[in-house]
């Protein structure tokens, strides 16, 4: 059975750091494009950052994270990673990642088009 398990959410301040995982099982990773999306109460989920499957040679990021965040994978630990730095309030929301058989990374993320997804993990950025 396919699953993709996150983790590494909590509470930081602004400015802080995390580092989130999508841990996957059932499936070969290396066929999967895998993105992080998020969603805030009252908002639309955003797709956060996406990257290629196989050797991840191609990644998309949302411009509200451009520069702060970078996504990256694993295909031997069967994990994806997202590192998240100069977190903002904005950045408060449930994150999710989800996996696509060969997706397009950009339309992936845009149109928040994936067959699988995880639970979520909740990331709070205050004060």
């Amino acid at each position: 059975q396919l699953q993709l398990v996150e983790s590494g959410g909590g509470l930081v301040q602004p400015g802080g750091s995390l580092r989130l995982s999508c841990a996957t099982s059932g499936f070969t990773l290396d066929y999967y494009a895998i993105g992080w999306f998020r969603q805030a109460p009252g908002k639309e989920r955003e797709g956060v950052s996406c990257i290629k499957h196989d050797d991840g040679g191609s990644t998309y990021y949302a411009d509200s994270v451009k520069g702060r965040f970078t996504i990256s994978r694993d295909n031997a630990k069967t994990t994806v990673y997202l590192q998240m730095n100069s977190l903002k309030p904005e950045d408060t929301a449930v994150y999710y990642c989800a996996a696509e058989a060969f997706g397009n990374v950009q339309r992936m993320c845009v149109m928040s088009l994936a067959s699988y997804w995880g639970q979520g993990t909740q990331v709070a950025v205050s004060s």
